[in-house]
């Protein structure tokens, strides 16, 4: 984190928009750089290497508050199964990245390289190093996924875990971790993974937030016109930076249950606001405005938020509704 609340750019890159609060930020980065503190001191001793990111109750709780930044690259590779994909890989990414790329899915991705974070000086500098690092990567995982290839969202989701890692080789095996295993069906042609969340997070609210989902059907809001960014981008390009990377912690270590926790707490902390909506255009600029509140900003208490708030919510729970909802898709 950045120790300078008025620098025009966070420590990511990112140039901040003209009506950021840095009233805002300031009240929250001067508690958080303690808070950051703390935590790696307590992560420096609890935990020594990779050999020490074993899943249990202690590293879970841990990582709900927080992975240090310097230590986020390896506990996201152990923790995700990034790691023993690569180890159990016949070939090493740098021998897929020099294999023929396809034409059609290298025209796609280069026609979004200038669209992906465009208000980012690393993504903007002139040596564009982090765009040849973002196109590397997309293009490599094209070409040996022939279901998915290259799907957009997936370049926001490459570039922010870049800014990272600054590993195009651990965020290539990250990128194949969560299209592969934690978001099955999420960028293939079809979307149907993601149409399938779209009915699972609308049962949710529905029974979490009764009043709110018969407000937001009555506004007339599809799920998948508020939401689809959330799913696809993983709330990157969405949420700030930091809360972004503080959801992939849990993502990463939890799997795709968090998706769903996090929009549960977004929507029950907007509540009043939405529930003041009185047509569509008032009710999709609250959703696109979710990132500028104060609970939002400060990624630690948010992400205490999406525990309470959320409820009970376990991996089953959503495997038997993403179950019942594609057998419906399927009469």
């Amino acid at each position: 984190m950045s120790i300078s609340p008025y620098r025009k750019v966070d420590e990511y890159g990112f140039e901040r928009p003209d009506n950021f609060s840095y009233l805002v930020y300031d009240k929250f980065v001067s508690h958080y750089m303690r808070v950051l503190t703390r935590r790696a001191q307590r992560w420096n001793l609890v935990f020594r290497g990779n050999s020490e990111y074993k899943k249990s109750n202690t590293l879970k709780r841990f990582v709900r508050k927080g992975i240090p930044s310097h230590l986020r690259i390896n506990c996201w590779m152990v923790v995700s199964g990034g790691e023993k994909l690569k180890n159990q890989s016949s070939l090493s990414y740098l021998e897929m990245k020099d294999k023929n790329r396809k034409t059609k899915v290298i025209e796609s991705i280069q026609i979004d390289l200038p669209r992906t974070f465009p208000d980012n000086i690393f993504f903007s500098s002139e040596d564009n190093l982090f765009s040849t690092m973002l196109y590397d990567v997309l293009a490599t995982f094209a070409q040996q996924n022939s279901e998915v290839g290259y799907c957009q969202g997936l370049n926001y989701i490459v570039g922010l875990t870049l800014l990272v890692t600054k590993d195009e080789e651990a965020s290539f095996w990250l990128l194949k971790v969560l299209v592969e295993q934690m978001l099955p069906k999420y960028y293939v042609k079809t979307m149907s993974g993601l149409l399938t969340d779209l009915d699972v997070l609308n049962e949710l609210v529905q029974k979490a937030e009764p009043v709110v989902h018969r407000h937001i059907q009555n506004v007339g809001m599809p799920w998948a016109m508020g939401t689809t960014k959330w799913f696809i981008c993983l709330y990157a390009d969405v949420l700030p930076p930091e809360t972004v990377l503080r959801i992939w912690d849990c993502l990463f270590y939890e799997g795709s249950k968090i998706i769903f926790r996090v929009a549960l707490a977004l929507i029950k902390i907007h509540k009043d606001v939405i529930l003041q909506t009185s047509d569509l255009s008032e009710l999709m600029a609250v959703f696109r405005d979710m990132k500028n509140h104060e609970r939002v900003i400060d990624c630690h208490k948010f992400m205490s938020d999406v525990f309470a708030l959320s409820g009970s919510l376990s991996n089953s729970k959503i495997q038997k509704l993403r179950e019942r909802y594609c057998k419906k898709d399927k009469t």
